[in-house]
């Protein structure tokens, strides 16, 4: 391919982002300067109703939407930073502060589920997922992590596609019989996977990023691979990157939509056919607009960055995945630097508005948009320390967890509180109507001692895991979209044993696969041993129901 990128060092790298600045003497309050919070509307009863959302548009000048009837293939620039570094701190920050990894639990490999229910609850029409007679649940099978002296070494990616469970080990990918873990393929690669997405194509097919050569002490090379995976064959369908050499550009996440594998980062973005490699557009040289990245599945959505950092314009653009033709804009208001996508269909993103993120969620509020015009239908403020939701936006896109849209509704973890018991935990599942930004006062309870933490949708279900107590098995539950009525799918082995090999691979921060009586958690990380504790962990557990 033709090297597109300058020489020289990268530009636009982020700077630790300084304090708001505090406005001018008899300024209007804008997003970026510290304000006087807006009146809070009466609380409704019950935990994770504290308020009801503030209207569209609060805190941003009023301005339509805007929709480009043209466009042509995208624009990006071409340097970005080296995502190794980046990655090997947040996750060595991970495993010192908590043991344990996470990282968005998502879809099965496209596979959904429903059910006619258990002990006389139905759960709602639309979903594909079966109800077990029994959802007692054994261990299928585990895969050990694979042996590494780093400190951390990245293996995100895992997909159910067919008859193969594929996961990402150091360098290489294995695809497993779901049923016994026995291996089907291994393929090798040349350096560690950087970035993988959960979105497959109908038959299969996914993108990565993955770093050239594996990395030494001297040379860390950067994510500028990037390749079309076949997960049912096992096969790398083709190789791609922008430029090459020292003067490649570097990448920080990637997606899947229709038949299109496309990449964003800090330098911009590129796309790429999954069956041929085709190159769809990439990124040019001295344009001050670039795609820092993109959320895909049934639509392909650009978060669209110009200008530099303290003085950028952000916009989420629906674009056609083949053209690059821009079908809707729509621009966030000032002071929002970054912005992780939810979902492309229904359009919900995640931002940090004026610096103000609570708890540590990363995001303050959620926009949910209209995919056709790019116009705000509602914004929904989210304290984090009420809501669980988070978003990693900095450098992925697709980072959020705790939280998925669909149905026309936001669905939501509270944090955990206490329970009616003298030393209890526990927290709900809240839903927010994404027309109006209002809650819809449907709420599903955890139960004494459980977490309830979302996955993904199952047609007009919520599929959700709930974490156990320590004596007690997870459970995988549907819940449903009308009732908000929880059926419990499966429930993991209960004894001691179990829920230890269990708390390595905890919701949020592992990738949750569940499918038809089978559910995977992955390591998104290896890292080397940090004493006779955890020298035995584990990279997959698969559990399946006994029916």
């Amino acid at each position: 391919m033709t090297d597109q990128s300058p020489s020289g060092p990268p530009q636009d790298q982020p700077p630790t982002p300084p304090a708001p600045p505090v406005p001018p003497a008899g300024a209007q309050p804008v997003y970026g300067y510290p304000q006087a919070p807006p009146p809070q509307p009466q609380p409704q009863p019950g935990y994770g109703y504290p308020a009801q959302p503030q209207q569209p548009g609060y805190g941003y000048p009023a301005q339509p939407p805007t929709v480009v009837a043209d466009g042509g293939t995208r624009a990006r620039e071409n340097r970005a930073i080296t995502l190794t570094v980046l990655a090997a701190v947040v996750a060595i920050g991970l495993i010192i502060g908590s043991g344990v990894w996470y990282a968005r639990s998502s879809d099965a490999g496209g596979t959904a589920h429903s059910g006619g229910g258990r002990n006389g609850t139905a759960t709602a029409t639309g979903g594909k997922e079966k109800v077990p007679d029994n959802p007692a649940a054994d261990v299928a099978f585990k895969v050990p992590e694979p042996k590494t002296e780093e400190n951390v070494v990245t293996t995100p990616g895992s997909w159910l596609s067919g008859r193969v469970y594929a996961k990402t080990g150091i360098a290489e990918i294995t695809g497993y019989d779901p049923d016994d873990g026995t291996k089907k393929w291994t393929l090798k690669l040349p350096g560690p996977v950087c970035a993988a997405t959960e979105h497959l194509t109908a038959d299969g097919r996914t993108g990565i990023l993955y770093q050239p050569s594996m990395p030494t002490k001297t040379d860390r090379a950067g994510c500028t691979q990037v390749a079309g995976i076949d997960v049912r064959a096992g096969t790398k369908l083709w190789t791609r990157s922008v430029g090459t050499g020292d003067f490649a550009t570097q990448f920080s996440n990637v997606t899947v939509a229709g038949k299109t594998v496309a990449v964003g980062g800090l330098g911009g973005g590129a796309a790429w056919d999954i069956g041929t490699g085709k190159v769809l557009w990439q990124p040019k040289p001295g344009d001050d607009c670039k795609d820092s990245g993109y959320g895909g599945g049934t639509r392909l959505v650009a978060v669209r960055k110009c200008g530099t950092y303290g003085n950028r314009t952000l916009s989420i653009q629906n674009i056609d995945p083949t053209s690059g033709k821009v079908i809707s804009e729509y621009k966030m208001g000032s002071g929002i630097e970054y912005a992780g996508i939810i979902s492309t269909d229904p359009l919900v993103v995640g931002a940090d508005a004026g610096h103000s993120a609570s708890g540590g969620s990363g995001v303050s509020d959620y926009f949910s948009l209209d995919n056709r015009t790019g116009r705000l239908l509602a914004r929904i403020p989210v304290p984090g320390d009420t809501y669980d939701g988070e978003c990693d936006t900095i450098t992925v896109v697709e980072a959020c967890k705790g939280v998925i849209a669909g149905q026309g509704k936001l669905f939501l973890a509270t944090k955990e509180h206490k329970g009616s018991g003298k030393s209890s935990r526990t927290n709900e599942i809240v839903a927010f109507d994404l027309a109006t930004g209002k809650q819809t006062g449907q709420r599903a309870a955890a139960g004494e001692d459980y977490a309830l933490f979302p996955l993904r949708m199952d047609g007009g279900n919520l599929i959700a895991y709930k974490k156990p107590p320590y004596d007690k098995g997870g459970q995988v539950v549907s819940i449903d979209g009308g009732t908000f009525r929880s059926t419990t799918l499966m429930e993991l082995p209960p004894d001691m044993a179990e829920p230890r090999v269990q708390t390595g691979l905890l919701p949020g921060l592992a990738e949750y696969r569940y499918a038809q009586g089978k559910l995977f958690m992955a390591a998104p990380n290896a890292a080397k041993p940090l004493g006779s504790f955890d020298k035995d962990k584990n990279c997959v557990v698969a559990f399946a129901t006994r029916d």
